[in-house]
């Protein structure tokens, strides 16, 4: 058997009654993440290592003279910087992939640099089983992270989606679907020369709004938000996001530290028929016999890679003396490795909040090189107004030292 017909193999199995009735019996359940959790303090190395895994180059999160000149007074971390620290973790439903399917996020209050972050994730249930047209019957988990500093005060709440699927029957209409003549996208995506340089350009001249104010009275419905790039993605971008602290389930080992893991939980892992290691379930984002095994036919982004994405396409428009209350994303779509991404969106309204803050409301997207929308989603950012002194960031700095 050549290298390039070997295939990985990774458990499968059914939902049935005993599956349903062991996960309803978990609901509720807070439960025990040490073994994911990453960056416990925000120290200068984990907030530039992370900004760079996502491709931030905001000086307000890596250079101490342009923090100390804003509104925040010294430097904070990006605000999806928790998701860095804790992301979440392999849960119940023995046998079936997964894919994270939606994000919502609500912030409270930034973290600076060397503060500590201390996670939780409850297990809140889930709906179905459900038919799909994609695996037979699906389940989808949710779950709630929250975020504290050393000072035990909410930083963020994530409220997170996970559409769980049986695999045997994903990879059976896979290969109904590959010969019944529909139409499948070229992976790698073949560019141009020219193309690559165009985007590139474009890339490079994106800049972050920094410390220029967006008045929220200068803001009317209809307004484009500016676009954001990501790519052509490539392996080293989902590097980067893992090494940076998006490790999804668990943490990031090798050699020893890693078997002894996956001795104690097998299913964290697989063999890859290439190489013989034993890998990471995870490691569908960056080793294509991983994916293909999850019945996906090239490797794909995290989906809390692009729920910081998103992030940072909002604070990149909104400038620093903004704050961004919440946001909401759906991940539809695999965005593959040499996928091009634009990020877009537009002002749906602007209003005056129960807190009193001046707000807009954004509709948010980001569409594919095919055309394809792979990430709807919605936010909620406080600008500053002329008609108040000091911005929403300004509220929110530290008063203490």
């Amino acid at each position: 058997m050549t290298v390039e017909e070997r295939q990985a193999v990774m458990p499968q199995a059914v939902i049935d009654d005993q599956m349903i009735e062991a996960m309803n019996a978990k609901a509720g359940a807070q439960l025990r993440i040490d073994h994911s959790v990453n960056n416990e303090v925000a120290s200068r190395i984990a907030v530039t290592k992370f900004a760079g895994g996502i491709g931030d180059i905001n000086p307000l999160w890596t250079d101490t003279e342009h923090a100390a000149a804003s509104p925040y007074g010294a430097p904070v971390a990006p605000p999806s910087f928790p998701i860095a620290c804790f992301s979440g973790i392999q849960f119940g439903w023995p046998g079936l992939g997964s894919f994270h399917s939606m994000s919502h996020c609500t912030f409270e209050r930034p973290v600076y640099w060397n503060d500590w972050v201390h996670a939780g994730m409850v297990y809140e249930g889930f709906d179905g089983p459900a038919e799909s047209k994609f695996a037979g019957r699906t389940v989808t988990d949710k779950f709630t992270n929250t975020y504290r500093n050393q000072r035990d005060e909410l930083i963020a709440t994530i409220r997170w989606n996970v559409i769980n699927f049986e695999r045997g029957a994903a990879s059976e209409r896979k290969t109904s679907s590959a010969g019944s003549g529909k139409s499948q996208p070229e992976l790698p995506h073949q560019w141009s020369e020219d193309e690559l340089a165009e985007i590139e350009k474009q890339v490079l001249a994106e800049a972050p709004r920094g410390a220029e104010p967006r008045w929220w009275e200068d803001v009317a419905v209809g307004d484009p938000v500016d676009t954001l790039t990501k790519g052509p993605i490539g392996l080293t971008d989902e590097i980067a996001f893992v090494a940076g602290g998006g490790t999804p389930i668990p943490r990031l080992k090798a050699h020893a530290a890693a078997l002894h893991d996956y001795q104690a939980h097998p299913a964290w892992a697989f063999r890859d028929p290439v190489t013989s290691a034993q890998e990471p379930i995870y490691s569908v984002h960056y080793n294509l016999q991983a994916a293909r095994a999850m019945s996906v036919a090239f490797q794909y982004d995290v989906g809390f890679q692009r729920q910081c994405w998103q992030i940072h396409h909002l604070t990149h428009w909104a400038g620093d003396l903004a704050w961004i209350k919440e946001c909401r994303a759906e991940y539809r779509k695999f965005v593959y490795l040499s996928d091009v991404i634009e990020l877009k969106g537009e002002v749906a309204g602007t209003r005056v909040d129960d807190d009193g803050e001046h707000v807009v409301d954004l509709r948010t997207w980001a569409v594919n090189q095919r055309g394809e929308t792979v990430m709807p989603g919605t936010a909620v950012i406080a600008l500053p107004s002329r008609e108040q002194a000091g911005s929403p960031a300004a509220e929110r700095a530290r008063r203490d030292p």
